[in-house]
């Protein structure tokens, strides 16, 4: 198939080449590749999903590192100012313009060091690549964009800024409306759809510390001293030579105890304990707790939600006490924990 287009003109560019330029020109594009290859790589974010903060739209991405950065162009044109003519050229004016507020002889010392940490952030542009285009993307991490806006508002407020000068002023002043400097991070977050693979993340997390992967070896844990309170509390006689409970104060332990253990674990260990033809549960659900975080945090919290029933009158303010001091943690739940008609007695 022949060349059409700018290929034809490459093949034509390359056919009058040396051997020794060829050589030189496919050794750039190695070191283009390798450079390439070493730079972080943006897992969230694209051109189609910017950062809306009132009218401005400014290009953000989310790196493998977890480091968020505002693109290069989009910080620019966010700021109410044209990027037109290139990085080289056109999204350089942002720093030349604030390093020519800092030279001003009414700039204070204090306003002239802010601004030349700012433009000097600005001249060095975090290096990325661009999901699926395969390109190379400039960009800032997220807080300097308040940065930014600050040292615009404070050269406003200080009378130095040229009237040509005073929409990128207003503009500041609404994306400083539009967002805290804490709040960009969460901002971006959503924008890029990052929060979702974060929570996921932080929860695979909770569950590799608290689920152990086999089954551990028997050690009671419940002892006869919370079962004790639970059977005052439910209005029931206690004997404590007798290890028989009420079926539904398995019910009842999920509630106050496993529930309250970290998010999302209670949901994990149902899915590990295995269960007879009946459906009835086999083993017990601190077996595949994991050794060194979730059995001591398992036994903290016994002794907590002990310590809360002999200090509570009835199953009522013991639930009240409980549900202040141990929130259960949010999770997807199979089945309603709150027993029909219970009154907090036997049933």
């Amino acid at each position: 198939m022949e060349p059409t287009g700018r290929a034809r003109g490459g093949v034509a560019k390359a056919a009058k080449m040396t051997s020794e330029e060829r050589k030189a020109v496919m050794a750039k594009l190695a070191e283009a590749k390798r450079e390439l290859a070493l730079l972080p790589k943006a897992t969230h974010g694209s051109a189609d999903h910017p950062l809306v903060i009132g009218d401005a739209k400014l290009g953000c991405y989310v790196l493998e590192n977890g480091v968020r950065v505002l693109s290069q162009r989009g910080l620019q044109t966010g700021i109410g100012m044209s990027s037109s003519g290139g990085s080289k050229s056109g999204e350089q004016r942002l720093p030349g313009i604030l390093a020519s507020i800092a030279e001003k002889p009414k700039c204070d010392k204090d306003l002239a060091a802010r601004i030349q940490a700012t433009v000097e952030h600005l001249q060095n542009p975090i290096k990325f690549r661009i999901p699926g285009v395969g390109s190379i993307g400039f960009g800032y991490e997220a807080t300097i964009l308040a940065d930014v806006c600050d040292v615009i508002l404070a050269a406003r407020s200080a009378g130095l800024l040229q009237a040509q000068q005073a929409h990128i002023a207003r503009q500041a002043e609404l994306l400083v409306r539009g967002f805290a400097r804490v709040g960009i991070i969460a901002l971006i977050d959503e924008a890029t759809g990052y929060q979702r693979d974060r929570a996921r993340d932080a929860l695979a997390q909770i569950l590799e510390k608290f689920v152990a992967k086999e089954l551990q070896p028997y050690v009671q844990k419940f002892p006869p001293e919370f079962y004790e309170q639970m059977f005052r509390l439910r209005g029931l006689p206690f004997d404590p030579t007798s290890v028989r409970r009420p079926q539904y104060f398995g019910v009842l332990t999920n509630d106050i105890v496993y529930r309250r253990l970290a998010p999302g674990v209670w949901k994990e260990l149902k899915t590990k304990v295995k269960k007879n033809a009946a459906g009835r549960p086999t083993q017990q659900m601190h077996r595949y707790l994991t050794p060194d975080i979730g059995d001591p945090r398992l036994r903290e919290l016994i002794t907590k939600v002990t310590t809360i029933m002999e200090l509570s009158e009835g199953w009522a303010d013991f639930k009240q006490k409980l549900n202040r001091l141990v929130p259960t943690h949010p999770q997807t739940l199979e089945l309603p924990f709150d027993i029909e008609a219970d009154d907090g007695k036997g049933l």
